[in-house]
C-alpha cells in the first residue's frame, strides 16, 4: 500500500482508511495555507471517527503524510526536512480538534517550535454542518539565545484562510529568522549574495562559465557571505552599460528585492560606469571579480608586509573608481600654490590615494631590499631552496606541515595562506633544503595582486627547484595547472626546474593507476593530510637538488687547513677520520668544482 496512512488505525472501517489514502492524491495550489475541498474533508473524517486527523503539506502543496491519532491527539512525527539551521522545515502541519475550539494547545506550539514547522494550523467546527475555523501557529522571531518565538493567528474561516498569501508570508519570515540566525551564529549580520556570470564569444577553452561561477561561489563563502542564488547569461559580447543584458538586470532586481539581497557578485572584472550603473538599476552593492578577491586577501593578510601589498592592490583599484575630473587632476601636486578653492573634495580624496599609493610602494621596496639581503645570505650559506606553488586550496600549506612537521595555519578554504612561510627540511642524504609556502594562484588574478606582490613572489624566482602541487581530486585540476603556470610566465619564472606534485589522492576511489603512471612521467601522488607518498617525495627532492654533484673521496693533508674549512662550507662532508698523511674526507659538490681537488682525489677501495 503506497498511500500510508499513521497512527491509530485500529477498529477504523474500510470505507473511512480509503478516504484517509484518497488524501494523498488532493493538491493545494503552491503557496496556499489549505484549501475548502481540504478542510471539509479534514472535518468529515475526523466527525465520522471522532479522532483527531493530521496532514503534513509541503511547500509545493502536495500531502507528504496522513496521520490518525486519539479523540483528543495526535501524534506529529518529525519531519527531518530543515534545510539548514536558518530556515525552516519546508512542510505545514494541519490537524483536526473534533468537539473542541480551533486555539492551538500547548502540545502544538511545542512541536511548530521544536520540528521548526512553517506553520502549524488546527481546525474545529461546531457541528457536522458548520464551516470549519482555523487557528494558524507562524515561528515570528528568535531569542537571544537561538529559541523560536511562536505568535498565533485567526480563527479564519476555510474560506478566508484558502485566500491568506501563505508563500509570500513565509519567504517574509524566513528572511527574517535568516537575519537573525546569521548574525548570532557571526556576531554580525552575514549578507546574502547573488552571483552573476556573463558566458560571451566563443572561447571556452580556459573555464566554462558554469565552473566559473562555482568558483565564483567558493570565494564568495569564503569572503563570508551566503550565496542565495546564481544567473548565468550568454551574449555575443557584454553590454557596456549593464555588462548584462537589460533583460538580465530587470529579473536580478525583481529577485534582489523579493529575497533581501545585500550585494551582487560579478564573475569580471566591471568598467567603473558599469558598477555605478548595476547598482543604481539593481539597488544593491555590486563588488566584481577582483574587487571580491582583494577583500578576501585584506582578510587573510597577517604581517606587516601583507598588509602592505594588499593595501596597495586596493587602492590601485579603488582610484579609477572615484568620480571626478579624471585625467584632469594629474596637474594637482598637493604642494603649496596648487590647494585652491577649486579642488573639490573627491579630487582631494584622489590626490590622498596617488600619495599613499606611492608612499607603500616606497615601503614595500624597503621590504624588497630587506629581502634580497636574505636572499643573498641563503646563497652564501649554499643551502637550496625549494618553494611550493599551486593553485588555492590545492593543499601547499599542509604538504609544508607533513615535510618538515610544522603547524602553519592550514585550512580547506581559499587563499588560507598568503604571506610566504619558509621551513627547514631535512634530506635523507644528510643535506638540509629550505621550504617555503606562496601565495596560491586561481584564474584570472587581479593584476593589481600580481604586482602588489611581485616582492613576495620574487621568492619563487629565486627558487632552486618548485613544486607544483596540485589537487588531482578537482574535477578542473587540469585548467588549474594551465593557470598557475600561466602566473609563472607572467613573473618571469621560465627556467626553474619544477616536480609536479598530485595531491589529495586520499579522495580518489583508486588511485594506485594513477601512482603508477605518474612516476613514469617523473611526477608524484601523494596525500598531505594521511601521509601517503611523503617519503618518496622528499627521496625525489633529494635527487632533484643533487642533480650535477657527485660524490668523491679527497685526502686532505693537514698542511691545507683552509682547504678543508673550504670544503665543510661548499661541500656535504658525508664523512671524515684522520690517518698519518692527513684527514680523508668524503664528501658531495659540484662536478665542475671536482677539477679544483683533483690533485687531493682517493680512489675508492
Amino acid at each position: 500500500m503506497d498511500n500510508i496512512v499513521y497512527g491509530k488505525t485500529e477498529g477504523i472501517k474500510k470505507r473511512v482508511l480509503e478516504q484517509l489514502q484518497s488524501l494523498y492524491d488532493l493538491h493545494l495550489d503552491q503557496g496556499q495555507l489549505i484549501s475548502e475541498e481540504l478542510a471539509l474533508l479534514l472535518r468529515d473524517i475526523s466527525e465520522s471517527i471522532g479522532r483527531e486527523v493530521s496532514v503534513y503539506v509541503d511547500r509545493k502543496g502536495i500531502i507528504s503524510s496522513v496521520s490518525v491519532g486519539s479523540d483528543h491527539a495526535v501524534s506529529l512525527q518529525d519531519t527531518g526536512s530543515r534545510r539548514s539551521l536558518w530556515r525552516l522545515s519546508g512542510i505545514t502541519a494541519i490537524h483536526t480538534h473534533p468537539s473542541g475550539t480551533s486555539r492551538l494547545s500547548g502540545v502544538d506550539i511545542s512541536t511548530l517550535k521544536n520540528l521548526r514547522l512553517d506553520g502549524m494550523a488546527a481546525l474545529a467546527w461546531k457541528d457536522a454542518e458548520a464551516m470549519p475555523l482555523l487557528s494558524l501557529g507562524l515561528i515570528t522571531d528568535l531569542t537571544d539565545d537561538g529559541v523560536p518565538v511562536a505568535e498565533e493567528f485567526g480563527p479564519y474561516s476555510a474560506k478566508e484562510a484558502a485566500r491568506i498569501p501563505y508563500g509570500t508570508l513565509l519567504q517574509t519570515i524566513e528572511r527574517i529568522l535568516g537575519k537573525k540566525t546569521r548574525s548570532e551564529k557571526t556576531g554580525k549580520e552575514v549578507e546574502r549574495a547573488m552571483l552573476v556570470s556573463l558566458h560571451w564569444g566563443e572561447d571556452c577553452s580556459r573555464y566554462c562559465v558554469e565552473d566559473s561561477v562555482e568558483e565564483l561561489a567558493q570565494l564568495a563563502e569564503t569572503a563570508g557571505a551566503i550565496v542565495a542564488a546564481k544567473f548565468v547569461q550568454s551574449r555575443p559580447k557584454p553590454d557596456p552599460v549593464f555588462f548584462i543584458g537589460k533583460g538580465k538586470v530587470e529579473e536580478m532586481a525583481l529577485f534582489a528585492q523579493q529575497e533581501d539581497i545585500d550585494l551582487c557578485l560579478v564573475d569580471d572584472d566591471l568598467s567603473p560606469a558599469q558598477q555605478r550603473n548595476l547598482e543604481q538599476a539593481l539597488g544593491v552593492r555590486i563588488i566584481d571579480r577582483t574587487g571580491l578577491i582583494l577583500d578576501i586577501f585584506a582578510k587573510r593578510a597577517r604581517t606587516s608586509e601583507g598588509k602592505l601589498q594588499v593595501e596597495l592592490a586596493q587602492l590601485q583599484y579603488l582610484l579609477p573608481r572615484i568620480m571626478g575630473q579624471g585625467a584632469s587632476l594629474s596637474r594637482l601636486g598637493g604642494g603649496i600654490g596648487t590647494r585652491g578653492p577649486g579642488e573639490t573634495k573627491l579630487e582631494v580624496d584622489r590626490r590622498r590615494i596617488r600619495d599613499r599609493i606611492g608612499f607603500l610602494e616606497a615601503q614595500i621596496e624597503k621590504m624588497k631590499g630587506a629581502r634580497r639581503t636574505q636572499q643573498k645570505a641563503r646563497e652564501k650559506s649554499r643551502i637550496k631552496q625549494v618553494c611550493l606553488v599551486g593553485y588555492t586550496n590545492a593543499g601547499k600549506s599542509s604538504l609544508l606541515n607533513a615535510l618538515t612537521h610544522s603547524e602553519i595555519y592550514a585550512e580547506n578554504q581559499l587563499f588560507a595562506t598568503l604571506d610566504p612561510t619558509t621551513r627547514q627540511l631535512s634530506l635523507p642524504n644528510k643535506e638540509v633544503c629550505t621550504l617555503t609556502d606562496t601565495v596560491g594562484f586561481i584564474q584570472r588574478l587581479p593584476h593589481q595582486l600580481v604586482a602588489a606582490f611581485r616582492s613576495t613572489l620574487e621568492v619563487v624566482k629565486g627558487a632552486d627547484l618548485l613544486l607544483h602541487v596540485i589537487d588531482v581530486s578537482h574535477e578542473l585540476h587540469e585548467k588549474q595547472e594551465e593557470a598557475v603556470l600561466s602566473v609563472l610566465k607572467e613573473l618571469g619564472v621560465t627556467d626553474t626546474p619544477i616536480l609536479t606534485v598530485y595531491n589529495k589522492i586520499d579522495k580518489l576511489p583508486d588511485h594506485e593507476g594513477l601512482k603508477k603512471r605518474l612516476d613514469r612521467e617523473e611526477s608524484l601522488a601523494i596525500s598531505a593530510r594521511s601521509g601517503e607518498g611523503i617519503p618518496a617525495l622528499i627521496k625525489k627532492i633529494a635527487s632533484f637538488l643533487n642533480e650535477g654533484k657527485t660524490e668523491v673521496t679527497l685526502l686532505i693533508p693537514y698542511t691545507e687547513t683552509k682547504l678543508s674549512a673550504q670544503l665543510h662550507e661548499k661541500a656535504t662532508v658525508l664523512s671524515e677520520s684522520y690517518g698519518e698523511k692527513g684527514a680523508l674526507m668524503k664528501v658531495r659538490l659540484d662536478k665542475h668544482d671536482v677539477k679544483h681537488y683533483a690533485p687531493y682525489l682517493k680512489e675508492e677501495t
